[in-house]
């Protein structure tokens, strides 16, 4: 299993909390301050998390 970090930041669950998530069939890790840009600009973490580029951000209907 792959270690418990953050896709964003690469920091572990013994330095900030982590939410587990699952993509393409495999178990990620964010915390709670990288959340945001996986909702809002996914393309950010092209790179970090395959296909991210192509990830669609979230509609706002303020």
């Amino acid at each position: 299993m792959a270690a418990k970090r953050c896709v964003a930041c690469d920091r572990d669950d013994a330095v900030v909390p982590l939410v587990r998530l699952e993509y393409r069939g495999e178990p990620l890790w964010i915390c709670p301050e990288h959340l945001p840009i996986l909702i809002h600009d996914p393309a950010r973490l092209a790179g970090r998390l395959a296909g991210a580029e192509r990830l669609k951000p979230a509609e706002h209907h303020d």
